[in-house]
């Protein structure tokens, strides 16, 4: 096997850690001595062990002379572990072969001799979440939602509640599993009542931060999303002089109500989102509704956008004149097309990732 062959196993290595590594990047290292792999390691949770440590151990004395494989550069730093480098000098590693640089500052080699570049766009792609956390302080945020072949998300009575089949269910609870966080409006909560928990046994125990944006504290203490989890892994988000009586009734539930400045008296998202990404939140999932998509957009804070169109399910028609326009809900008027999907973000393209029934369609 070649260096591209060994690094596409060092990159699904790192995937392993999707959705449990923020606020540090997804890693995998594999040590390869003599043609042959003498350990690997995965980057598991922030505060463990680094990928290149697990695959050190794993190799013991073999790794003296032998080549390590990783998807991000070594650290050279001590934060919550020592540096990796260090380490790799102390094995006896002879080369290293790295996918892409760390944004973060670079390593200097240190008598090891590096390559780098090795399949790496498939490398930063990987931890895209990551690149943009370390280069603007706020989470990368992907828009979902799902849609009927007309373009509609809803029904205007909130009568139809699921347009989607299994399949696309699925891809949606895996989104949830690699997100930090989802983010949901509080209309979605009065009008669906959520958990925003991920329902896939097999990705074992994955609890993101159930995010509400609601301005007001509108949110009931009976949510769902509020009975379920851990309660600090819910937050509210409102504003300065929200209810104060509706704070206390949700505190007292264990969730935390965090008071965000306001624009044009709703909480201003960009600095939410600037808190999460504080708190270590380095990917966001944008779930709904209609009012929070919108206004993610005209802020130009989403970063890609999915939709998961359904192609079995019914047309939901015209909804009535009167809606606000600003709702993704909404129907335009009649004569003039509506596109199957949001409008998308600068930069973004959309690609179909599935077939059948319920299909999936997410920008890169």
């Amino acid at each position: 096997m070649d260096d591209h062959a060994w690094m596409g196993r060092t990159l699904a290595l790192a995937a392993q850690g999707r959705g449990l590594t923020s606020p540090n990047p997804m890693v995998g290292a594999l040590v390869v001595s003599d043609g042959a792999a003498v350990g690997e390691g995965v980057h598991r949770r922030a505060g463990e062990p680094h990928a290149e440590v697990e695959a050190l151990r794993a190799a013991g004395p073999e790794a003296r002379g032998a080549s390590l494989y990783v998807n991000l550069e070594p650290c050279v730093h001590r934060g919550r572990t020592p540096p990796c480098v260090d380490a790799l000098l102390e094995a006896g590693i002879r080369r290293v072969v790295v996918g892409c640089l760390d944004p973060n500052p670079v390593v200097n080699g240190r008598g090891v001799e590096v390559t780098v570049g090795v399949r790496e766009e498939e490398a930063r792609v990987l931890n895209r979440a990551f690149f943009k956390f370390i280069a603007t302080g706020r989470p990368l945020v992907t828009l979902k939602t799902a849609m009927t072949l007309d373009g509609k998300i809803a029904a205007w009575d909130g009568a139809s509640r699921w347009i989607t089949g299994e399949a696309a269910r699925a891809e949606g609870h895996r989104m949830r599993a690699g997100a930090d966080a989802i983010l949901v409006g509080v209309g979605t909560v009065l009008r669906d009542d959520p958990e925003l928990t991920v329902r896939l046994p097999e990705l074992g125990p994955r609890e993101p931060l159930r995010v509400v944006v609601d301005s007001r504290l509108r949110t009931p203490p009976e949510a769902r999303l509020l009975k379920v989890g851990a309660p600090a892994r819910t937050l509210i988000a409102c504003v300065a002089g929200a209810p104060a009586e509706a704070a206390r009734a949700l505190s007292a539930r264990g969730v935390e109500v965090l008071g965000c400045p306001a624009r044009d008296g709703r909480v201003d998202l960009d600095a939410l989102l600037a808190e999460l990404a504080r708190r270590g939140v380095v990917s966001l999932l944008a779930e709904g509704g209609g009012e929070l998509h919108a206004s993610l957009l005209e802020a130009g804070l989403v970063d890609r956008s999915g939709a998961q169109r359904c192609i079995r399910v019914k047309l939901l028609g015209v909804l009535p004149p009167g809606r606000p326009v600003r709702s993704l809900e909404t129907e335009r008027p009649r004569g003039r097309p509506r596109p199957l999907a949001p409008r998308a973000p600068r930069r973004t393209r959309l690609w179909l990732a599935g077939r059948g029934p319920s299909s999936f369609v997410l920008s890169p």
